[in-house]
């Protein structure tokens, strides 16, 4: 995995030194609402990075820290899962910021990172979303960049407190132009 880096973010690949500042970033239990786990205490999310790390080594996953390109703190993360090399596909997932970051451009130019790297130079054909079907500021922002909405699946998950229907959302390389100069277009908006 390598750095990628912007002008607001750089995501860098998840180790245990970002987990100091990634607990910090996620105390407020707005960022675990609808992640597929509970709000983690020190240990659990050490425990959680670890598990990222190993699937990297695994070559399963891609976990990054998203860090503030202004401090170098770790204001959230975000990931490649399900990597499907043989079919030119993966998600990214798992994504979460502090929320004194939303709204920022972090998420926008995170975005814009991931699939860049996955069209430019992973050489992907699909990049896939799933998130809470309930949850609409997720899925408000896939429609944004713009992702195609592809369905529900129904009781796709089980989740803290029940079960859990996820949105599925994709963006293919056809797509990808129109995707790249709108989230451009939005980061330049953010900046201005």
């Amino acid at each position: 995995m390598r750095r990628l880096e912007g002008d607001v973010v750089v995501l860098e690949p998840l180790a245990p030194r970002h987990a100091a500042d990634l607990y910090a970033a996620s105390r407020d239990e707005a960022v675990w609402r609808w992640l597929p786990r509970p709000r983690p205490d020190r240990a659990e999310l050490d425990a959680m990075i670890a598990e990222a790390v190993a699937a990297r080594e695994a070559g399963l996953e891609g976990p990054y820290a998203t860090l503030d390109r202004a401090t170098g703190r770790a204001i959230g993360s975000t990931r490649y899962l399900a990597l499907r090399r043989e079919h030119r596909g993966l998600e990214i997932g798992w994504t979460w910021l502090a929320p004194a970051r939303w709204s920022s451009g972090a998420n926008v130019e995170s975005k814009l990172l991931l699939l860049e790297h996955a069209f430019d130079r992973l050489g992907c054909i699909r990049v896939e979303f799933k998130t809470d079907a309930r949850n609409q500021r997720s899925r408000a922002a896939l429609a944004a960049l713009p992702a195609q909405f592809e369905g529900i699946f129904r009781r796709h998950m089980v989740v803290p407190g029940g079960l859990r229907d996820s949105a599925y959302y994709s963006v293919i390389v056809d797509d990808w132009p129109q995707v790249r100069a709108n989230l451009a277009r939005r980061l330049a908006r953010k900046r201005s």
